[in-house]
This record gives structure tokens, sequence and C-alpha cells, in this order.
């Protein structure tokens, strides 16, 4: 863990340390967590997820079909 004292910019502007920012691998534009505890705050980087392959290749359509006969089976 390290430990450093950064300075508050204008509008509140917190800049991260580039060592920290190397570190845990935070681009422009990631996106943190901020909570405030009794004696302080702490950032959390937000986890990236990969990007999914989709795992059918079903169409929306088809689905929206599917789901109205469904209903109306239902239904009578």
């Amino acid at each position: 863990m390290v430990a450093q004292t950064i300075k508050v910019g204008k509008k509140y502007a917190v800049y991260l340390p580039k060592k920290v920012v190397e570190n845990l691998q935070i681009k422009e534009g990631d996106f943190l967590i901020l909570q405030t505890k009794e004696d302080g705050i702490l950032l959390k980087p937000v986890k990236k997820i990969g990007i999914v392959k989709p795992w059918s290749k079903i169409k929306p359509e088809e689905v929206e079909r599917v789901g109205e006969e469904i209903t109306g089976k239902l239904l009578e």
C-alpha cells in the first residue's frame, strides 16, 4: 500500500500520482468508486469486463416472435 500527499485542485479535482495509476492500470475515462469513511476517502477502480461474444445466433425478432407465441398459449 502506498501513501502519498496530493493537492486538491480547482473544482475539487484530485490528480492521481503516475505510479498509482500505472500500478492499478487506470486509464483516462475509467470509472472509480468513491467511498467515504469516518477518517477519509477510499477510491477503487471499477473492474473492467472483457468483451463478451454472443453465445447464440438467435435474432431479437425471433425472440420476440417466440415470446408472443408463449404469451398467447398462456392466455388461452
